[in-house]
């Protein structure tokens, strides 16, 4: 082999660690929105970021730019861990506090619904990164005001559904749970605490009871608009315009999320395999998927990072002695 031979195989030796690097220490991150009964960003995201039809979407994309609803799977708390109420204010939790989202906290009583009966119910949450993790559902007290801020008392002290990993199905949660008895208007909260990070995610529905028109608005007006979850390939179609990354938290610029509350500024996010598609596209279907076992900790990808760079410097070194060799 010549010199300059083995200078090439050198070379491409310690960039191999580097690209397996890139492969195995890029942390996941789960993401996703409830579907039925669908959220309000998910709602707004299907009727179109850039063209909304109702009145209460087209307010919300005005308030918070189309880029929001591109980016509706990923309202959420980096490092939630559980601390919920401590870290979302009342009148913000739609948005879970963060700016980027605040057109989801206009307080209106005409954003898209979805009809709710009591008693049982099938609820669905797209899932476009599945990870580990419980779900709690709550839902508001007799008496609330859509056309007031949301507040944590306006919530029942207790969510009427709990699950703890519910199997993806078709890329969905699918779980079930019962459905107190209501009239009227109300709002679910749901929260998707991770049990494999800190990370937490936050949703708004707005449903209707026991009217088949799917609310009115204020004042007698005309019937507030059914909302509708976005399709895959409603999904597929906007992926490109998405800044949602699941390898990290999103496209959002570094001093959004500095912003974010931290529950324990000590506390390492978990940094998992990614096990997930890229940008929006819904996770694999099929029927009963399991969900992903992660692991590692955020010193396994500074460990892999670390033991690339020795690597990459050992090979430069041998690169130059093997070129100066060469010249001589």
């Amino acid at each position: 082999m010549t010199a300059r031979r083995r200078a090439a195989a050198v070379a491409a030796f310690g960039i191999a660690p580097l690209a397996l690097t890139g492969l195995t220490a890029s942390p996941a991150v789960a993401h996703g929105s409830m579907s039925d009964p669908v959220s309000r960003v998910a709602a707004c995201y299907a009727e179109g970021p850039e063209s909304p039809q109702s009145a209460a979407c087209k307010a919300a994309v005005a308030a918070s730019g189309p880029q929001a609803f591109y980016d509706w799977n990923e309202v959420n708390i980096a490092n939630a861990a559980g601390n919920h109420r401590q870290l979302i204010p009342d009148g913000k939790l739609c948005s879970a506090g963060r700016d980027k989202y605040r057109g989801l906290d206009l307080p209106r009583a005409d954003w898209s619904a979805s009809k709710l009966g009591s008693g049982g119910h099938t609820f669905r949450y797209k899932g476009t990164a599945p990870h580990k993790g419980s779900f709690e559902l709550y839902i508001t007290k007799d008496g609330y005001d859509p056309s007031k801020p949301l507040k944590w008392s306006d919530l029942e002290e207790k969510p009427f559904a709990k699950v703890t990993d519910p199997q993806l199905v078709n890329g969905e949660y699918v779980f079930d749970g019962t459905v107190p008895a209501k009239s009227g208007r109300h709002l679910i909260y749901s929260i998707w605490q991770r049990s494999d990070s800190p990370e937490a995610f936050y949703t708004c529905s707005d449903v209707v009871f026991g009217q088949d028109n799917g609310g009115s608005a204020p004042g007698g007006s005309a019937p507030a608009p059914t909302a509708s979850a976005p399709t895959d390939e409603q999904i597929e179609e906007g992926a490109d315009e998405s800044t949602v990354d699941h390898g990290g938290h999103g496209g959002d610029s570094p001093q959004e999320h500095a912003q974010q509350p931290s529950a324990d500024a000590t506390a390492p996010e978990t940094r998992t395999e990614s096990q997930a598609p890229a940008g929006n596209a819904p996770a694999a279907n099929g029927a009963g998927e399991n969900l992903a076992e992660t692991g590692g900790s955020s010193s396994t990808a500074y460990l892999a990072m670390g033991g690339a760079a020795a690597l990459a410097i050992g090979a430069a070194v041998l690169f130059g002695t093997v070129r100066r060799r060469a010249t001589r």
